[in-house]
C-alpha cells in the first residue's frame, strides 16, 4: 500500500516545518512540501499534527509466554502503536524464560506471528533467571536486544563480571535491573515519609544505587556496554555521571512516573505500586536533572501489565508495575515540555534517538528510510481512562489525569498499526 501524509509538521530538530510523506514499499519515499500522489495511493490529511520518528521503549514486559492472562504480544504491541511506538524490547521474565535459543524461539514465534510493531526480545543472563548459572548467550545474541535478568538484580558479583565479559566478547548490551536483596527487607513502596505516615515497610535507596555502583566497577573492569534499567534515585543519577565522566561505556533509562510523581503523591491503591517504588521529591529533581545533562539517556516505560485481581490488593499486597505505553509521550510532554522545563529536541532524543544509537533500533525521518513514524496533536488534551486502553493492564497512576498530546497514527514498515478515528 503507498500512502501520501498531506498537512503533517516535521519536528527537524529546532523546531517545525511544513511537510507532506509519500511512503511505499515499507520505506518512506518522499519528504517535501506540496508532494503529489503515486497513483492509486491513499491520502491522509493529517490537519498540521506533529510528525516524529517511531518512538522506541527498550524496556517493556508482553507477558507471553507464559503469562498471557495478563497481556499478550498482540495487545502489547497495539497498545505501543497506539502510544507512537515502533520498536520495543520486552524482558525475559517469562515462562519458559528466555535463557536459550530453544525457549527464545517459543517467544520468537508468538512474535512473527502476533506483533503490531517491531519487537526485540531481551534473553536472560542466567538460567531461568536463578542466578546460578550463565545463560547460553552466545546461542540467543543475533536475536536478542541484549541481556537481563529483569525484574531481580544479579546478586552474585562473579556471576555478573562473567556475564559482562561473554557479553563483550558478543558485541551485546547487559541491561540491568539493579537490586540488592538483602537490603529489601520486605520492603514494597519508598523508604520515605509516606511510608513512615502510614506504616509501610519502605524500600530504601541503597538497595538500587548499592548494586549499580558494582556493577559500574564490573563494567569499568571487563568493558562491557553496560545499560541500567528504571533508575530512580538520586544516588542513581551521581553515580552513573561520574561513571561516565570517567570513559566507563554505560547508559540508563528510567520511566515517566519517577519523572511526574514523587512518594508524596501516593495512594492506597496497587496502582501507585511498581518496582523501583516512586521515589522521594529530591529525587524526583535528580531524575529530571539527568534528564536535561544527558546523564539520563532514554526514557522507557518498564510496561508491566497485571490482572486486576493483581492489583487491587492496595500498596502491600498488589503486584509490582504499572502499565505506560499508550501515557508515556503524553505525561512527559505535558508535565515537562509543556511548561518549558524539557526541550522537545531533548524529548525526542530520550524516546527515540538515543535509544536507536545504542541499541541499534529506530531510523531517521529520511526519504530511503523504513516508514517508521508516529503523528502527534500536541495541542489535544484529554483525560487518561485506564477502560479505553489496548493493553489488557488497567493499573496506572495517571488515572483520571488530563494530559496533552494524542496519537493519531503511527505506521510501522509503510503499514498503519494505529490510526485515531478522527484521522
Amino acid at each position: 500500500m503507498n500512502y501520501l501524509l498531506k498537512n503533517g509538521l516535521l519536528y527537524t530538530g529546532n523546531g517545525f516545518r511544513p511537510a507532506d510523506i509519500s511512503a511505499g514499499e515499507g520505506r518512506i519515499v518522499s519528504i517535501a512540501g506540496g508532494l503529489n500522489a503515486a497513483p492509486g495511493a491513499v491520502i491522509i490529511d493529517l490537519h498540521h499534527a506533529i510528525v516524529f520518528p517511531g518512538f522506541v521503549d527498550v524496556h517493556v514486559h508482553l507477558r507471553e509466554p507464559g503469562f498471557s492472562y495478563k497481556e499478550t504480544i498482540r495487545t502489547g504491541t497495539l497498545a505501543a502503536a497506539r502510544g507512537g511506538y515502533a520498536h520495543v524490547c520486552p524482558m525475559p521474565n517469562l515462562d519458559p524464560v528466555p535463557d536459550s535459543l530453544e525457549t527464545l524461539n517459543v517467544q520468537r514465534e508468538i512474535i512473527d506471528k502476533d506483533a503490531a510493531v517491531h519487537v526485540h526480545p531481551y534473553g536472560s543472563i542466567t538460567c531461568g533467571e536463578k542466578g546460578e548459572a550463565l545463560a547460553d548467550m552466545e546461542a540467543m545474541a543475533p536475536w536478542v536486544a541484549g541481556f537481563s535478568d529483569d525484574g531481580r538484580g544479579v546478586q552474585s558479583a562473579d556471576m555478573m563480571r562473567s556475564a559482562m565479559g561473554e557479553a563483550r566478547r558478543l558485541g551485546k548490551i547487559i541491561a540491568a535491573h539493579c537490586e540488592d536483596n538483602s537490603l529489601l527487607r520486605g520492603g514494597y513502596i519508598h523508604d520515605g515519609a509516606y511510608a513512615r505516615a502510614h506504616g509501610h515497610r519502605g524500600i530504601c535507596s541503597e538497595s538500587e544505587w548499592g548494586q549499580i555502583a558494582r556493577d559500574l566497577e564490573l563494567a569499568a573492569e571487563t568493558g562491557c556496554a553496560y545499560h541500567v534499567c528504571h533508575i530512580s534515585t538520586k544516588e542513581s543519577v551521581d553515580l552513573i555521571r561520574k561513571a561516565k565522566a570517567r570513559g566507563v561505556d554505560v547508559t540508563c533509562e528510567t520511566g515517566p512516573h519517577y519523572l511526574v510523581f514523587c512518594d508524596e503523591d501516593l495512594q492506597e491503591d496497587g496502582r501507585f505500586k511498581m518496582n523501583p517504588p516512586i521515589r522521594s521529591r529530591e529525587d524526583r529533581a535528580a531524575l529530571i536533572e539527568g534528564l536535561l545533562d544527558g546523564t539520563i539517556d532514554m526514557i522507557a516505560t518498564d510496561h508491566a501489565p497485571h490482572s486486576a485481581g493483581e492489583k487491587g490488593r492496595g500498596l502491600e499486597k498488589s503486584a509490582m508495575g504499572v502499565v505506560g505505553l499508550e501515557t508515556a509521550f503524553a505525561a512527559v510532554y505535558t508535565h515537562l515540555v509543556k511548561p518549558g522545563i524539557l526541550p522537545m529536541e531533548r524529548l525526542v532524543e530520550l524516546l527515540h534517538g538515543n535509544a536507536a544509537k545504542r541499541f541499534g533500533f529506530g531510523t531517521p525521518l529520511e526519504a530511503g528510510q523504513p516508514a517508521d513514524l508516529t503523528v502527534f496533536d500536541l495541542d489535544k488534551p484529554f483525560v487518561v481512562d485506564p477502560e479505553q486502553f489496548l493493553t489488557m493492564g488497567r493499573a496506572t497512576p495517571f488515572a483520571g489525569m488530563e494530559l496533552y498530546g494524542v496519537c493519531k497514527l503511527t505506521m510501522v514498515d509503510g503499514t498503519i498499526v494505529w490510526k485515531d478515528e478522527e484521522i
